[in-house]
């Protein structure tokens, strides 16, 4: 049985999750990966962690759990040049700034979005 809540997850991203402080003002992450995806490249209204309201610059559904302050890259590794351990110097990794998971009607499958 197709799974409706990811079968529309066609796109490559890139996914740098679990940001750790650095000691030096900035985040180290985890290596690296790719994950299925839906990008759009659209502007949404969402509340971010401080609970403000923000426009996003892409809205994202993954088919796993995120973290926020990790970053996502539409593409793979491939696409990337062999340093790519840091994000926020990678051209179109975009940080992610709000993360929703929804269940379905029977509590076993997830929709999870993403505010960029």
């Amino acid at each position: 049985m197709t799974d409706i809540l990811t079968k529309n997850l066609k796109q490559t991203g890139v996914y740098w999750g679990n940001p750790a402080p650095d000691g030096w003002g900035g985040n180290t992450f985890d290596e690296a990966v790719e994950i299925d995806c839906r990008w759009e490249d659209r502007q949404e209204l969402f509340i971010d962690k401080e609970g403000n309201q923000v426009l996003s610059q892409a809205v994202v559904f993954t088919g796993q759990d995120v973290d926020l302050g990790g970053y996502l890259y539409l593409g793979d590794l491939d696409d990337l040049d062999s340093d790519y351990s840091d994000p926020k110097i990678i051209d179109g990794a975009r940080e992610i700034r709000a993360f929703q998971k929804v269940p379905d009607i029977k509590g076993t499958r997830y929709q999870r979005k993403v505010w960029l």
